[in-house]
């Protein structure tokens, strides 16, 4: 059994519960600086050890992996001292604030030989994982267009997230979901991006609170993002996938998805009506924090020696482009991007 801990029991205590059933990992040691929150965490998992200080944590030679769900400022430091120490790491999205910090996690993990992950949850979402095969098919053509969104109305979340000194741009903290899911489901690499950004709903944040972006690829596909976190709806990242000969529609929080095509195997209508024109649905699980399926492939990661499916670069990667959005707000101009 692989022995875990956690670093953060706000998102962690999810991670926590899911490395509670993956089966293949014990849940350690878990740690946060909140006293209270250590307590509940403490209650819900008694044989775990607690700190308050990760660092205490980390003398810990039997400890095989950590899981870094602090917030999002605090994770170069606390995965770099973590590789350091000689555990493995499962980092949550974003996996950095900025590009030169995402290079040095990356080198110390190359350094000491051991595996960095990066929690992009949108990849393990049932949605996005059936649509990512359907596309792979080939079903629905060649894509050309893709257009996804983080939704979340952040009205009532307080505390780091919106510190003036952290700056921590709400495009890089939650649209490095729906950032990622369109570089993953376009399987190329992003050029340039666009964007204009508006501050209507949070005054007091110190930041823009509403983003449009269009992302090119090359000359065959484009991509637009939106990210609000002053909206009136709950963690929505809808998603459109447009193909030459095809259209998926899914989202992390429907228990269904729509697939529009001519033909689906022999079957080229549904009741008489044909599928380019009311779609098929697809029953779907909803689980938009699939937690349990990230921990599962650490856990492999490390027990098989390799690379996981979602390594270090790919986080770094959305991360470059949340950067060159966030630079078109300010300069007014397409900014490329670079990783």
């Amino acid at each position: 059994m692989i022995r875990l801990g956690v670093i953060g029991l706000r998102v962690g205590m999810r991670h926590a519960d899911a490395v509670k059933i993956c089966g293949k990992a014990e849940l350690a040691a878990i740690c946060d600086t909140n006293e209270e929150t250590l307590a509940k965490g403490k209650e819900r998992f008694p044989n775990a050890d607690t700190y308050t200080d990760y660092r205490d944590m980390l003398k810990d030679p039997t400890l095989d992996g950590i899981v870094v769900a602090t917030p999002d400022n605090l994770h170069h430091e606390m995965v770099i001292e973590t590789l350091r120490a000689g555990k493995h790491v499962m980092c949550e999205k974003p996996f950095a604030l900025h590009s030169d910090e995402c290079k040095d996690m990356i080198r110390v993990s190359e350094e000491t030989g051991k595996i960095l992950m990066v929690g992009q949850v949108c990849r393990v979402a049932p949605a996005f994982v059936k649509a990512k095969a359907i596309v792979d098919s080939g079903m629905i053509g060649d894509l050309y267009f893709i257009e996804s969104e983080y939704a979340h109305d952040y009205v009532d979340i307080k505390g780091w997230r919106m510190d003036p000194e952290m700056k921590r741009h709400p495009v890089t903290g939650g649209g490095c979901h729906p950032i990622d899911l369109v570089r993953w489901l376009a399987g190329k690499e992003a050029a340039e991006a666009f964007a204009y950004g508006t501050h209507e709903t949070l005054k007091d944040w110190p930041c823009d609170d509403s983003t449009i972006s269009l992302i090119k690829f090359d000359d065959s596909l484009s991509a637009k993002v939106y990210v609000s976190v002053g909206c009136k709806r709950y963690y929505s990242m809808r998603t459109v996938i447009y193909g030459t000969k095809g259209t998926i529609i899914a989202d992390n929080q429907s228990s269904t998805m729509t697939l529009y095509v001519d033909k689906l195997g022999e079957e080229t209508s549904l009741c008489g009506t044909k599928m380019r024109e009311v779609g098929h649905i697809l029953p779907v699980d909803v689980a938009s924090h699939n937690f349990a399926s990230e921990i599962n492939e650490f856990c492999d990661s490390i027990i098989e020696g390799r690379e996981p499916t979602i390594p270090a670069e790919e986080g770094a990667k959305a991360v470059a482009i949340c950067e060159a959005i966030i630079r078109s707000t300010e300069s007014g101009k397409p900014e490329p991007i670079v990783y």
